[in-house]
């Protein structure tokens, strides 16, 4: 068996518990390959939570869930320097927050203030945490899977800019088939009567280690000039959309930084290992760029006016960017 057959075999585990929902497992597992953050934005249930859940129970891994309120405190989420006493004498000693785990399950995220934002940038970015001067590294697997709900803004506080472009992608869920969805309450019985009963014992999660060595893999992956060049192109694009198509010119305000242009890179290799493949193709990266820059473009006023959606946006900028030969 090969390390692609256990993430696939993990892929089949997920889907067990999480109906309907393939393609946005794919994408989380891509993720989880890429070394990056995900932010997942859905109605509420839509089985977010059950994602995550289902992705630590079967991968050994430690899930942290963090409920995002108004009232966190940045040390409720990184931890704080606290006085202990050891062997009779008083000490002070960092005392680690639920940030230090594997998959950070951060729900609701839009509902904590700035400052709590502010708190999880180093985190995401740097992978440690810095209290009091002291830097304190995160684990190997650290991966943070914010949820958010696109519909109810009362009492929230919108992400900043800076927080939204370390997420390497933007998840979208939508509502399951009305066949997934008898499913799913079969399912949810069959649970129900399962609860409260020694059953036998939950079969071992998958270890990190395969997922590192998945890692390796992709970044052998071979990325050809043309690639790099189309890739460039359609990150170009979005920042000089006037050079590739009047509509585009008129829809996006601010285009992706750098770091979209690096993480539609990882992707692209991670999904190119993911079928199979040892190169990455145009194909890779057409599949990558929604859940890649769908957060990290800015519309006009005049794509609001239009009712033009970021998706459709980015459909037309596959149109209108050739790809390189």
């Amino acid at each position: 068996m090969t390390i692609r057959d256990d993430i696939a075999g993990l892929h089949s585990q997920i889907a067990r518990d999480v109906l309907g929902q393939d393609a946005v497992i794919r994408q989380v597992l891509l993720g989880l390959l890429a070394n990056g953050h995900l932010l997942l934005e859905s109605l509420p249930g839509l089985a977010k939570t059950r994602m995550v859940k289902a992705l630590s129970r079967h991968l050994q891994a430690k899930m942290s869930r963090i409920q995002f309120t108004p009232d966190l405190l940045p040390s409720d989420i990184t931890g704080a320097e606290i006085l202990q006493q050891v062997d009779g004498q008083n000490q002070i000693r960092f005392q680690q927050g639920p940030l230090f785990g594997n998959l950070i399950l951060a729900d609701e995220i839009n509902r904590a203030p700035a400052k709590v934002q502010a708190a999880l940038l180093e985190a995401m970015e740097e992978r440690q945490i810095t209290v009091a001067g002291v830097s304190h590294p995160l684990p190997d697997l650290f991966t943070v899977m914010a949820t958010q709900n696109p519909i109810e803004q009362e009492g929230t506080y919108p992400l900043p800019e800076a927080q939204m472009d370390r997420f390497l992608m933007k998840v979208l869920l939508d509502y399951p088939s009305p066949e997934d969805e008898s499913r799913v309450l079969q399912l949810l019985r069959r649970e129900e009567q399962q609860a409260g009963h020694a059953g036998s014992a939950s079969p071992e999660g998958l270890p990190q280690e395969v997922l590192f060595a998945a890692r390796r893999e992709i970044s052998a992956i071979h990325v050809a000039p043309a690639i790099d060049r189309y890739l460039i192109d359609l990150i170009d694009a979005t920042r000089h959309p006037a050079d590739y198509d009047s509509d585009l010119a008129r829809w996006i305000d601010l285009g992706a930084s750098p770091r979209g242009g690096i993480a539609l890179d990882r992707l692209s290799r991670s999904h190119a290992w993911l079928e199979g493949q040892d190169f990455v193709a145009p194909d890779d990266v057409r599949a990558m760029l929604h859940p890649v820059l769908r957060h990290r473009i800015k519309l006009s006023y005049d794509a609001v006016a239009d009712e033009v959606s970021v998706d459709q946006v980015l459909d037309q900028l596959l149109d209108k960017v050739a790809i390189a030969t």
